[in-house]
Order: structure tokens, then C-alpha cells, then sequence
């Protein structure tokens, strides 16, 4: 990170000697209008990802956390979609998403609906890259719910339903407060993944069409890697890193009093 913020103060194009600027990348962000762009993509994508993907791996966790036949079964296929390569899924999940040939397309057409171009269409290209993202992702979420509802001691639950409290009051007043470490935990992580996607991005539209899903990371990549602006990208870098600090700060403080660690 300190070389990153150097080299944000210089200008570097690889092949000759970094010059200094000053604030000068700092003054071109202000003005760059495609940075600014990419950055509101990044905050949809996230506003897409986060919110679905924890109430989905919240409602598996609870599911998951009974005493079935097979359930250790279900909660390990769950989990195999986050240690797939991203790259390997967003070929896969192009296929699927085919306007002509894909599985979803072809699913819809069974019940007399016809499908979007859903990787070359402005609109549904970024629900559709966030769509395989929280496919991804909501098992491993559901693992860390999983710990935290089973730490959760009966005795608590069983006092409430002693008390008259309905099975919705006591998840609301009981299950959902004590769970707050584990939310805290799963909100920041996942915040800093989303804020910090790339692979699936790339893989899946190359941020495009038009623009419609270059988040900021694919930004910094084209940046460094295709205009040979090492200067700028790493000005951009910083500028995310702050963005992703703050975010976590305000996330602490939102937690901090309303975290309960000791159920003693």
C-alpha cells in the first residue's frame, strides 16, 4: 500500500522513468467522468449482491441447521460453487446466459417467456454478473450463519417458547440479536469482495455493454494493464482503498453497540 500511494504522486508508463506529478492524478479524477461511472456501477453491483446474498444464506443456514438425514450433504453441494474458479464459472455461466443456446433462455421458452440477450443487453448485463456472484458466494455465507446459529444456546430459545413466544418472535428477538457477531463479520467481508470484484467481470462481459458493468477494479486493470498508466491506476487504487475503509469504519461503528460476544 505505501508503494501504491507513491507511485499515485507519479507519472509511469512502464517503460520510461516515473516522473513526479504531485496531486496532478488526484486533479484528473475529479474530472474523469468514465472513474466516476465505474464507481456508481460498483455501488449497484454491491447493492445487488450484499442484501440478497446474506438473506439467502441466512434462510439455508436455518434450513441447514436441523437434525436431518443427509443434511451434511446439502451443506457441503452448497458450498462447492465458492471453490470453483470465477474465470471457469463466467465461461460456464455464459453459456447459460446464451440469448440462442443457453439453459436459461431455453427454460423460459418451456413456459412461453423469451428471454433477454442477458450478457449484451445494458440492463440485465450487471444483475446478471451479480446474479453468478451471489450463486457463488451464498453457500460460504451460509457456512458462517451455520457456526453462529449453532452457537446460540438452546436453553435461550427454549426459555422464550416457555414465555409464549411465537417461532417468528423468538428468530426476531432472539436468534437475529445474537447473531449480530456473525452478521458483522459477513457484512464486512463480503462488502470488501463485492466492492473488489474482478474475476467474474471479466470473464463474463469485459465491462461491457457500453460500460454497464465496468466496476472499479476492471477500471484500475484497464488502466494499468492496457493504457500503461501505472500513475493513475495506482491513484484509482487508493481512492478504492479509502472508499473500502470507510465503508468497514462505518460498518464497525453501526455493529459496535448492538454486539453481543458474551452469552454466558
Amino acid at each position: 500500500m505505501v508503494i501504491v500511494a507513491a507511485l499515485s504522486l507519479f507519472r509511469w508508463e512502464l517503460l520510461s522513468a516515473p516522473e513526479f506529478a504531485g496531486l496532478d492524478n488526484y486533479r484528473r479524477l475529479a474530472s474523469d467522468g468514465r472513474t466516476w461511472h465505474s464507481l456508481w456501477v460498483t455501488v449497484a453491483y454491491v447493492l445487488l449482491c450484499i442484501p440478497l446474498q446474506t438473506v439467502l444464506a441466512l434462510a439455508l443456514a436455518i434450513l441447514l441447521n436441523q437434525r436431518v438425514k443427509g443434511v451434511r450433504l446439502f451443506r457441503s453441494l452448497f458450498v462447492v460453487p465458492w471453490m470453483a474458479t470465477p474465470i471457469v464459472l463466467g465461461l460456464i455461466w455464459n453459456w447459460i446466459f446464451d440469448p440462442r443456446d443457453g439453459a436459461l433462455n431455453s427454460a423460459l421458452a418451456l413456459v412461453g417467456v423469451t428471454g433477454p440477450d442477458w450478457l449484451s443487453d445494458a440492463t440485465w448485463a450487471l444483475p446478471a454478473v451479480a446474479l453468478v456472484s451471489v450463486w457463488q458466494h451464498t453457500g460460504y455465507t451460509m457456512l458462517f450463519f451455520l457456526a453462529g446459529l449453532q452457537g446460540i444456546p438452546q436453553e435461550l430459545h427454549d426459555a422464550a417458547a416457555t414465555d409464549g413466544a411465537t417461532p417468528a418472535q423468538r428468530f426476531w428477538r432472539v436468534t437475529l440479536p445474537l447473531l449480530n457477531p456473525t452478521m458483522f463479520f459477513v457484512t464486512v467481508t463480503n462488502m470488501i469482495g463485492a466492492v473488489q470484484v474482478f474475476d467474474t467481470v471479466y470473464a463474463m462481459t469485459a465491462g461491457g455493454p457500453g460500460g454497464s458493468t465496468e466496476v472499479i477494479n476492471f477500471r484500475i486493470f484497464e488502466t494499468a494493464f492496457k493504457q500503461f498508466d501505472f500513475g493513475y491506476a495506482s491513484t484509482l487504487s487508493m481512492v478504492l482503498f479509502l472508499i473500502i475503509l470507510l465503508v468497514t469504519l462505518a460498518q464497525v461503528r453501526f455493529f459496535g453497540k448492538r454486539t453481543t460476544y458474551d452469552l454466558s
